[in-house]
């Protein structure tokens, strides 16, 4: 029996993964190198699964493979903080705050909404067959859009700016709601039944301390960084920023995720008017783009070998079509209802309906979450049923998003 795979041997294999599918991408399947690259995974997955008696050893060497690779402590652990924080880094700061309302509104009332409808729509399309404690594990795990995904999105697609600061406005802000109401759903689940003021508690403190801490550890890193004129030195206090503040608040119990955001979206604020010769301004977004991107790649390869751990049977077939059926839905709902509120407090807003439910993506903080689930809890037909809304939303929605803008470009071009 061979040897598992060292940490060096994974690591050299997922990005050996990701050149190879990102050039076929680029140079035969002409798709965005993310999506081609998710795409292949799932295809290569497919294809193992379906020959695995033709290859003796195959399917079972790249599971074995993959069980090496914590995948929900790689996400949650690893990539999540650089990801955060550079999405927030990057953003329009300019473009965010004039898109404050849409994105505050969204990301809370827009994420509880999602959370009841999905879970109600779920129960209901299952016909009672799955448990309704079930139904809102679900429903709490994917109601928040995705950051990693919609960014990514974001970057290659031609998206009015103001569109642009609400799509990832909202899915920065909405995973801390998202994770409050996820892990509540789970106390009463395993037999801990917490009070909506013990709820509405421990979401007022761990998102007010994690802005606190952002804001702070920002403040302090960007003080720092004004005493030396290096890019090298700019670009490592980041990095300690990005990683240091989501593992200090990770320790202290509040809301990490919301942390990286804000500490990145506060040193942006903190740095702009200090001139170039005390902060490499350039450098260091040069820098966090070029993460930000590789992250990706490996981040969706990744996703795409998933398939040969999930045991896609019938029943989880049609949870994941339902899945597809309800977040849509009542995504579409959530925003033309929240819309209509906004324009009745804000009459110069401008949005797309169609944009902003569509480009609504999930991606892998949801399978992240969906893979903490227990396994008396439904984790089987949770993790299918999230796997296959997660593929949907970035090979379909994600690829369809770029030919509908671009077709309508072109006709306004034309006229």
């Amino acid at each position: 029996m061979p040897a598992p795979a060292n940490t060096l041997e994974i690591l050299s294999l997922l990005f050996a993964t990701a050149a190879v599918f990102g050039l076929i991408s680029v140079r035969w399947l002409r798709l965005p190198i993310t999506i081609g690259t998710m795409l292949l995974a799932v295809l290569l997955s497919v294809v193992l699964t379906q020959t695995a008696g033709r290859i003796p050893g195959a399917q079972q060497a790249a599971v074995d493979l993959l069980r090496q690779i914590d995948f929900g402590s790689v996400i949650l652990n690893g990539m999540l903080p650089l990801l955060l924080f550079a999405a927030a880094f990057l953003l329009d700061l300019k473009q965010l705050l004039r898109e404050k309302l849409w994105v505050v509104v969204m990301s809370t009332v827009g994420t509880a909404l999602s959370f009841l409808l999905v879970s109600g729509l779920m129960s209901l399309l299952s016909g009672g067959r799955i448990p309704w404690i079930e139904c809102l594990i679900f429903g709490a795990l994917v109601s928040p859009t995705d950051p990693i995904a919609v960014v990514e999105m974001l970057s290659r697609v031609g998206v009015p700016p103001r569109i642009q600061a609400q799509l990832a406005g909202e899915s920065l802000f909405n995973d801390g709601v998202g994770a409050v109401l996820f892990l509540t759903v789970l106390d009463v689940a395993t037999g801990r039944t917490p009070t909506p003021v013990a709820v509405t508690g421990t979401l007022a403190a761990e998102a007010g301390g994690g802005i606190l801490l952002g804001v702070l550890a920002a403040w302090i890193t960007s003080h720092l960084m004004r005493r030396v004129d290096n890019y090298q030195v700019d670009i490592l206090f980041t990095i300690m920023l990005a990683l240091g503040g989501y593992a200090v608040a990770s320790r202290l119990h509040l809301s990490a995720p919301l942390e990286a955001v804000v500490a990145g979206i506060a040193l942006r604020h903190f740095n702009h008017g200090v001139s170039s010769a005390r902060i490499a301004h350039d450098d260091v977004k040069s820098f966090w783009k070029v993460i930000d991107e590789i992250q990706n790649s490996i981040l969706f390869v990744m996703m795409g070998f998933v398939a040969l751990s999930i045991g896609l049977d019938m029943a989880t077939w049609r949870a994941g079509v339902s899945a597809i059926l309800s977040v849509n839905l009542v995504r579409l709902a959530c925003v033309a209802a929240l819309l209509r509120l906004v324009r009745l407090l804000q009459p110069a807003h401008r949005s797309s309906v169609f944009v902003l439910t569509w480009g609504g993506l999930r991606g892998g903080l949801s399978i992240a979450l969906a893979l903490a689930v227990p396994e008396s809890l439904g984790r089987s037909w949770i993790l299918g049923a999230t796997y296959i809304l997660v593929v949907f939303s970035i090979v379909v929605q994600g690829t369809s998003m770029d030919w509908f803008l671009r077709r309508s470009a072109r006709k306004r071009a034309e006229a």
